[in-house]
């Protein structure tokens, strides 16, 4: 649980430095996202979520990083 915690702590880290450090270019490109089509924005998001399980798996279960 404590390794979750500081997990979830890190995402919140990385999601919201751009925010703080360019938040006009954030602006922009929030308004960007805005038009992509709903399909496309959850096959990046299938992919990311593919992609994360993945590397989970690899740390967790191979001695690659270990």
């Amino acid at each position: 649980m404590k390794l979750l915690v500081a997990l979830f702590g890190l995402v919140l880290i990385f999601e919201g430095m751009p925010y703080v450090v360019a938040p006009e270019a954030m602006q922009r490109w929030l308004l960007q996202l805005a038009a992509i089509r709903p399909g496309a924005l959850r096959i990046a998001g299938l992919a990311a979520l593919v992609l994360g399980l993945f590397l989970c798996y690899l740390t967790q279960r191979t001695g690659l990083f270990g």
